[in-house]
């Protein structure tokens, strides 16, 4: 089984093995509707009741296998013991308080659950408009308890809705940073939910401790996904604020330059590497520069390759070569 646990620009989760099975789209109507595994599992959480829970091992048995990978490294998620574990686990009271408060911001009557079905489906469709192939997962929401954003399987994507709740939520104030919180929105969920599958059908080809092969693949996604949603800008998908994307902009140069300079392109360090894909801000660039430049980059790079040789987004994703679609981007901010 594969499984990708992603916090995204940020934890993935990709397990394979399960089987590919229905689409997330509806047959008619290709609008994609939301499994809501979480509140199944709250309901026995909060009642410790064997009806439930023989309910809850009926409908959601892979989200279950899923979430004991994700949560205690187990398999076997057909035990007295597992279950033992789970109700513990988010009986915590914190955590379920956190759990009770995710599932009342998006319950099924709420304002905040239909804009994300929405996008889901429109972000979908479009990826079937570039990817003709790409399968469409069955979508679901879990609580993870503030820890990966989004689980991939085989036929599954969810999204573990406690980090999606809004960047003033009081808790969050606790465990984050402000330049964390600020991802931490209704309006990325889908954004990286779409991220997260594209990475599942199209693993990270390259050496993950040199950064031309880094940016370019991550600037790959990035741009895929401009195409897919609604206002799906690269400033929005990154979550900058204005004056965070205009210092991207005025001093593209600038970083090109001391990247080149510094000779760090190449470099195979992943410390060095690792620095430019950090959500915190770039002060080892300048103290003014934002978090996640390495994504900015890498962004500007495929952008420019993709006007040059007017490929496809199949053939771009396709051409592991980072140094290819560099020499062909033209690419000299």
């Amino acid at each position: 089984m594969k499984l990708l646990w992603l916090s995204l620009f940020t934890a993935v989760f990709t397990f394979c093995g399960c089987g590919r099975k229905s689409l997330g789209l509806m047959d008619d109507s290709n609008n994609i509707h939301i499994n809501r595994f979480d509140s199944a599992l709250f309901r026995w959480i909060d009642s410790d009741d064997a009806i439930i829970l023989k309910e809850l091992k009926e409908e959601y048995p892979q989200m279950l296998e899923i979430l004991g990978k994700a949560l205690f490294q187990t398999s076997n998620s057909d035990t007295s013991v597992f279950f033992d574990y789970l109700i513990n686990y988010y009986s915590e009271p914190t955590l379920k308080s956190l759990y009770r408060d995710a599932i009342t911001f998006y319950s099924a009557d709420s304002s905040a659950i239909k804009p994300v079905e929405k996008e889901f489906s429109y972000g979908f469709i479009q990826l079937k408009k570039l990817f003709p192939s790409m399968p469409v997962p069955a979508i679901y929401m879990h609580v993870s308890g503030l820890r990966q954003n989004m689980i991939v399987a085989d036929s599954l994507l969810s999204c573990s809705i406690d980090k999606y709740m809004g960047s003033d939520y009081p808790l969050y104030e606790d465990f984050f940073y402000d330049f964390q919180r600020k991802s931490m929105t209704p309006e990325r969920i889908v954004k990286d939910g779409l991220g997260a599958w594209i990475k599942s059908e199209y693993p990270y080809p390259g050496k993950e401790n040199v950064l031309l092969d880094r940016m370019i693949y991550e600037g790959k996604i990035i741009y895929i996904l401009t195409l897919t949603g609604y206002d799906c800008s690269y400033q929005n998908i990154m979550s900058l604020t204005d004056s965070e994307y205009k210092w991207c902009l005025n001093y593209e140069s600038e970083l090109w330059k001391t990247l080149i300079e510094r000779k760090h392109l190449y470099t195979p360090d992943i410390v060095t590497t690792s620095k430019y894909f950090q959500p915190s801000p770039s002060v080892f660039i300048s103290e003014d520069a934002p978090g996640n430049i390495g994504y900015f980059t890498g962004y500007r790079i495929v952008e420019r390759y993709m006007k040059q040789t007017k490929s496809t987004c199949e053939e771009l994703i396709k051409n592991n070569d980072a140094q290819d679609i560099l020499q062909k981007s033209k690419y000299k901010p």
